[in-house]
């Protein structure tokens, strides 16, 4: 008779990462960065904290393997797959539009960028110089050659728009309803934001 096998936290070690993963963007969710010690995070995963020096080599690491998993922009050069001939317009309209939409989706990225803005942490520092790798390659590769000369005033332009896609989220998210008088927690009022974004980017491209 074969022996059995015991399924267990250090036989399945994936499926461990993935439960205290799961359990930091839950305590972010419910409590916000100020419930993240190690203990907190140990407890709603159900395992002993040892398995996440075991695991991830600090708290820390394992808060930055989270965060990294959450944020769109660090991720953005593997999700993208358009035609580049147009100098990267639609690849701008199609990345900030999806930001758009996927930060009204995730409470836990509202909530870490939230954690940016409020206090200076190496881990912060860590993903925003990340995020910022991955958005210059994109620049650097595709709309700085196509925009030459007047290409900072377009990173100007997409700053402008990307930040005001994240402040409209947030904002609406914990404070009010309406923006400048547009319901943003309609469907109607979304998409005339997404009209204006697409407007603004096809007016950049137009002044080239």
């Amino acid at each position: 008779m074969p022996r059995k096998v015991v399924q267990g936290p250090i036989r399945d070690k994936e499926k461990t990462k993935q439960k205290l993963l799961a359990a930091v963007g839950k305590i972010l969710r419910v409590k916000g960065y100020s419930g993240l010690k190690v203990s907190k995070i140990a407890a709603v995963a159900g395992f002993d904290k040892k398995l996440i020096y075991e695991y991830f080599g600090s708290t820390e690491k394992l808060i930055d393997e989270y965060i990294r998993s959450q944020d769109y922009w660090s991720k953005i050069n593997q999700n993208v797959d358009v035609d580049l001939s147009d100098g990267g317009q639609e690849l701008s309209k199609l990345a900030v539009l999806n930001q758009f939409e996927s930060l009204k989706k995730n409470k836990e990225l509202q909530k870490i960028i939230l954690w940016e803005l409020s206090e200076s942490k190496p881990i912060l520092r860590k993903l925003v110089e990340q995020r910022e790798e991955a958005g210059g390659t994109l620049f650097e590769h595709i709309t700085d050659p196509y925009f030459g000369e007047h290409a900072t005033r377009y990173r100007a332009i997409m700053a402008l728009i990307i930040s005001g896609a994240y402040y409209l989220n947030l904002y609406t998210g914990y404070n009010a309803n309406k923006f400048c008088g547009i319901d943003l927690k309609t469907d109607e009022g979304r998409e005339e934001i997404q009209k204006a974004i697409t407007e603004l980017i096809d007016f950049a491209y137009e002044k080239k």
